[in-house]
């Protein structure tokens, strides 16, 4: 079977640096749902359209088509006061849209619509690169922005998408491609209630 629009690829992938240094080599299969559902990145897609089980091939992806280029607006300085203890670097933060206005406030929530994904889609994920015994320096960039990435693909399984997996938009009971792509808003305030440290590395491919 070949991939097309509504399948479910099962990949095995390696990914490096341009100078092909190994960033992520995992021994699990990788799981999407093709056909521009977000579940990889679109030029991996492209690639991949219309291949059979056992192709194999290697995609470098550019800044601009993986996770964007560095923006040095999302590196920020806060006092170290803000945050619980203790604080290590590589622990991360979600942040909130900067403060709202009354009529901003009261416009939102005449307009609840909103779903929760909508929410999701607000929220820049920051992380500690940096301490002093004052400041914590943070970076809201996606650990891989700026850099270009070559991918190692091996399509190793290709079967057609069930009626719920197209509806839900991902493969059942799998994580996906998903590349988790940095958002481009700027946020300037934390929120440091409920908000506890993440898993390490890279936000990539899980």
């Amino acid at each position: 079977m070949k991939i097309e629009k509504n399948t479910i690829v099962s990949l095995r992938y390696k990914l490096s640096d341009a100078q092909n240094n190994i960033i992520e080599e995992p021994d699990t299969l990788m799981v999407y749902l093709h056909g521009g559902y977000a579940g990889t990145f679109p030029k991996i897609e492209s690639v991949l359209d219309g291949k059979d089980i056992g192709f194999e091939t290697t995609v470098q992806l550019e800044p601009q088509d993986a996770f964007g280029e560095y923006d040095p607006n999302l590196l920020k300085i806060e006092p170290r006061e803000r945050f619980p203890e203790p604080l290590e670097i590589g622990m991360q933060f979600e942040g909130v849209p900067e403060e709202e206005s009354t009529e901003e406030i009261e416009a939102a929530e005449a307009d609840e619509v909103d779903d929760e994904d909508d929410q999701e889609s607000d929220t820049l994920i920051y992380t500690v690169t940096d301490l002093a015994d004052q400041q914590v320096v943070l970076d809201g960039n996606h650990p891989l922005a700026g850099m270009a990435l070559r991918f190692w693909l091996q399509v190793e399984d290709v079967r057609q998408a069930t009626d719920d997996e197209i509806a839900n938009q991902h493969p059942q009971n799998e994580d996906g491609f998903g590349m988790d792509l940095a958002d481009d808003d700027d946020l300037d305030d934390l929120d440091l209630s409920g908000t506890g440290q993440r898993d390490q590395g890279p936000r990539t491919l899980h």
